[in-house]
């Protein structure tokens, strides 16, 4: 990646931070080959790295959680191949603003200085401000560097996105965060003061954000200890993180699926680990108890039927014990779903017949099983020759119950797990008397 970048000014765009601002501003790259944990992107068979080794962009956004590099990596994207760099947050810009980039950024390309615009935080311009940037990115007066915490699938038109590359940025790994710590601490002259468990817990804590790991760097950089810290004393000293999660958002949608899938792969483990993630940084529980007894009904079903009730319960529960008391009753109900059978034989054999009502209309039931409160309806056939199964053998008569012109249908099918291998013997009993009890030609 070296070689890649070696022939590359640094960004001449940005002065360089005085010796006393924040640390992450000292630290800032240079050049894109000091971007650490994104080299599936700046690398030579990345797609930053080939538009960069081709000296020309196109539009693009770069999707990925905060402090992995998004501004940065715009702001080099720049230098790199030359470009005025103007960036808008779109938290603060509003149609003026923008229509007043797009005038500067004409003006600067009849002078032959063509202008990369970065837009921070894309996915809050509403639609129709999106689609402003339309005919600008269309005819070349700027090359759009989009940048969104949010996935641009839900947040950004079909048109815009159909002009733009999406890159997507990782979370810093642990190599990643670590070199950064390297870096401040040439940059400050001296070692962290921590032992190295703190200093692995201070890495994970950080949670794949560069940036708020040298905030933190720079917080124990400022005071003197008498000794390295070790993982306890590093807890006290820092304020606790709060974990990324915002409840409207993907980040939402993909801990709730992790959390079901878990539990419908039987990982009560994992199952535990998303349902803690989730309450942790404080989603409703009544959202999560819904979703487990989805789980119950759709990936145990009769397998188990005490599934369902368990959920029921850890509702009644919590509603009684509040929390953090009640939300062992979720934990436990969680665990009861991932480690129960699983059948989802009534979620199947429930589309099927949804689907076979709507495609069949409005079929007259057989006559045999109709109401017949008056004499016209029993004088035309209607409950005629009804067999009352209680009056039959074994409470069952094999009587036929479906529509003549559609017959009868198979949508419930029981697997061998669980309470369902029990159903699975009764239906087979039953349609073998059904069968033994049919007229015979």
């Amino acid at each position: 990646m070296a070689d890649l970048f070696a022939g590359l000014e640094p960004d001449t765009n940005a002065p360089s931070p005085p010796p006393d601002a924040p640390l992450a501003d000292r630290l800032r790259p240079r050049t894109l080959s000091e971007v650490v944990g994104q080299e599936h992107l700046t690398g030579p068979d990345g797609a930053i790295g080939r538009m960069v080794a081709a000296g020309r962009l196109s539009s693009m956004i770069l999707w990925g959680p905060p402090g992995t590099g998004k501004t940065t990596i715009a702001r080099l994207l720049a230098a790199a191949v030359g470009l005025r760099f103007t960036p808008i947050s779109a938290v603060f810009s509003g149609v003026a603003d923008l229509k007043k980039v797009f005038a500067e950024a004409r003006d600067h390309a009849r002078l032959g200085k063509r202008t990369l615009l970065f837009v921070d935080e894309i996915h809050r311009f509403n639609r129709a401000q999106q689609d402003g940037f339309l005919p600008y990115v269309e005819d070349g007066t700027v090359t759009l560097v989009g940048a969104t915490t949010e996935n641009p699938s839900f947040e950004l038109n079909a048109a815009l996105l159909s002009r733009a590359q999406v890159l997507i940025l990782h979370r810093l790994g642990s190599a990643a965060l670590e070199q950064l710590i390297a870096r401040a601490e040439a940059e400050v002259g001296r070692a962290l003061p921590l032992d190295p468990p703190a200093r692995d817990a201070l890495i994970a804590s950080a949670d794949g954000d560069g940036r708020f790991l040298l905030n933190q760097v720079e917080t124990l950089f400022s005071v003197a200890l008498d000794a390295p810290l070790d993982p306890a004393g590093l807890s006290s000293f820092l304020q606790r993180r709060v974990a990324v999660y915002d409840k409207d958002r993907e980040g939402h949608y993909n801990l709730i699926s992790a959390l079901h899938k878990s539990i419908r792969g039987s990982d009560p483990n994992a199952a535990l680990y998303y349902l803690a993630r989730m309450l942790t940084a404080g989603e409703e529980p009544l959202y999560l108890l819904r979703r487990l007894t989805r789980a119950a009904v759709e990936d145990v079903g009769l397998a188990d039927p005490q599934a369902l009730q368990q959920c029921l319960l850890a509702k009644e529960a919590y509603d009684f014990l509040g929390s953090p008391e009640g939300e062992l009753a979720i934990a436990q109900a969680c665990v009861y779903l991932a480690t129960a059978p699983k059948s989802n034989a009534v979620y199947a054999a429930q589309k099927a017949a949804w689907r076979s009502a709507r495609e069949t209309g409005s079929l007259m039931p057989p006559a045999n099983i109709l109401n017949a409160p008056t004499k016209l309806m029993r004088d035309i056939g209607y409950g005629k020759g009804y067999a009352y199964d209680h009056d039959a053998a074994d409470a069952f008569s094999g009587a036929n119950y479906w529509p003549d012109e559609l017959g009868p249908q198979q949508f419930y099918s029981p697997t061998e797990r669980g309470f369902e291998k029990r159903i699975a013997e009764r239906l087979a009993w039953w349609d073998e008397r059904r069968h033994a009890n049919q007229p015979r030609d």
